[in-house]
């Protein structure tokens, strides 16, 4: 089991001024599933994202990520955790505009304190990984929106993560390469890697093996809830 959430219940603000955004939410995943939360804006899905990325923790409930506690967890250990077993791949890239192409995709390295030349060595096999070997010194501003998914992708796996989270990933790109990108989250989940994705439309999320629905902070099995399809996950 990579993710097991119980009874996740997340607010903002304190006493009477607490917002409720998750409500009892569970959700389990297990190692090399590729799976598919869709919801509308507001459904609480962007919280739920940084709950299971480590860049937030619930206020009640238990989060367990490959067998660890994560809700008592302090930041430190919260970035530990991120950058040795999480890789993220987000809906407008998160490149860093003045760094190239080989260093955007290093620098989590850098953060697990790998040695240079090992940082670009590794970079480099994977861009190439992701077709984008001729393109190690390119500035994002030289790069399209493809490619520069692309790059966060060779980013999000280059520190071979337990869990590859994909924010609307295809959400800024034309039809054309979103279905390029999506191809490769395939064969990423074809080679063993677990896939948790976060998307409003239900042609991306039809890619996945599973898919489930959130909806005003709570999560539903796959279904319409609007007509009362979706089961509430328990």
């Amino acid at each position: 089991m990579i993710l097991d959430l119980q009874n996740i219940c997340k607010s903002y603000g304190e006493g009477k001024y607490a917002v409720p955004v998750l409500f009892d939410v569970n959700l389990q995943v297990e190692k090399g599933e590729y799976v598919a939360i869709m919801g509308p804006s507001g459904s609480g899905k962007s919280t739920l994202m940084n709950i299971i990325g480590c860049l937030d923790v619930p206020t009640s409930g238990s989060f367990m990520l490959d067998g660890q506690e994560i809700g008592s967890c302090q930041e430190d250990q919260l970035s530990e955790i991120r950058n040795r077993t999480i890789g993220f791949v987000f809906q407008n890239f998160n490149l860093l505009p003045r760094e190239t192409a080989l260093e955007n995709v290093a620098l989590p390295m850098l953060y697990g304190k790998v040695n240079r030349k090992e940082r670009l060595e590794r970079a480099a096999k994977a861009l190439e990984a992701v077709g984008l070997g001729d393109r190690l010194t390119f500035l994002p501003t030289q790069l399209s929106g493809g490619q520069k998914q692309r790059v966060a992708i060779a980013r999000a796996m280059v520190m071979n993560p337990l869990l590859l989270l994909a924010d609307e990933p295809t959400g800024a790109l034309d039809t054309a390469s979103g279905n390029q990108v999506l191809e490769m989250f395939d064969e990423l989940n074809r080679q063993g890697v677990t896939i948790v994705m976060i998307t409003h439309d239900p042609e991306v999320a039809a890619r996945a093996g599973r898919q489930v629905l959130i909806r005003d902070g709570r999560l539903y099995s796959e279904g319409n809830t609007e007509q009362g399809e979706g089961e509430l996950l328990e």
